[in-house]
């Protein structure tokens, strides 16, 4: 039997990625222990679920520090105090800091809603929209001090259909999240995916070229 993987996740409001990693756990799944919730913001409707689950939930409001560096400090004294094996980012929406994460280098991941590198930042659907694109997608990808470019592990992909517009893209988008963002930290937690020193992804002891692609309908990726 796997001893859980201690987790900490942050977010920034209604926490559906986090719901999807709450339901996997429920369903034996995801062998982690999601020692707290964060989020940057009192608000977040995502705090709701954990709190009602007798989870630990702490609220880091940066709109109550002078600076980014106060804030980060602060936040990463609130996560170190749970000995964190990873950090995960499930629609957590500040830019950090290098020295924030260099901290958690090799554990801590993201979920991105495009087909990284392609559309790094925000309004990504809009933007691939805008592009002509005829697919769009989501990625799990580790964090790097670059935004949104440290390198990815999952990605599901999905058609840009006519007549889509950023809300209707999105969705289907978001479904597709729910599938890969608990498939990666279960990888993690089974000691299947590593950030190696060089910088590179190792998925069963060998090097990850290109991320892994989760199909519809499938339930492993290719």
């Amino acid at each position: 039997m796997i001893t859980p993987l201690p987790v900490v996740v942050l977010i920034s409001g209604r926490g559906s990625n986090l719901e999807a990693i709450l339901d996997a756990i429920a369903d034996g799944e995801l062998p982690v222990e999601i020692r707290a919730v964060i989020s940057n913001r009192p608000d977040a409707a995502g705090l709701q679920r954990p709190a009602l689950l007798g989870l630990r939930t702490i609220v880091v409001n940066h709109a109550c520090y002078a600076s980014r560096c106060a804030f980060e400090s602060v936040l990463q004294t609130t996560i170190d105090a749970f000995e964190p094996g990873l950090l995960v980012l499930a629609g957590f929406m500040r830019i950090l800091a290098p020295e924030f994460v260099t901290h958690y280098r090799g554990r801590i991941l993201n979920i991105h809603p495009s087909l990284l590198p392609e559309f790094p930042g925000l309004n990504t659907h809009q933007r691939v929209l805008d592009a002509g694109k005829r697919e769009s997608g989501a990625t799990v990808h580790f964090v790097t001090p670059e935004m949104d470019g440290g390198p990815a592990i999952l990605q599901a992909r999905v058609p840009v259909l006519a007549g889509d517009d950023a809300t209707l893209l999105a969705r289907r988008v978001l479904e597709q999240e729910h599938r890969i963002l608990p498939m990666a930290i279960r990888w993690y937690a089974e000691g299947r995916l590593r950030l190696d020193a060089t910088g590179h992804v190792t998925f069963d002891g060998a090097p990850l070229e290109q991320p892994r692609i989760l199909l519809p309908g499938a339930r492993e990726p290719s």
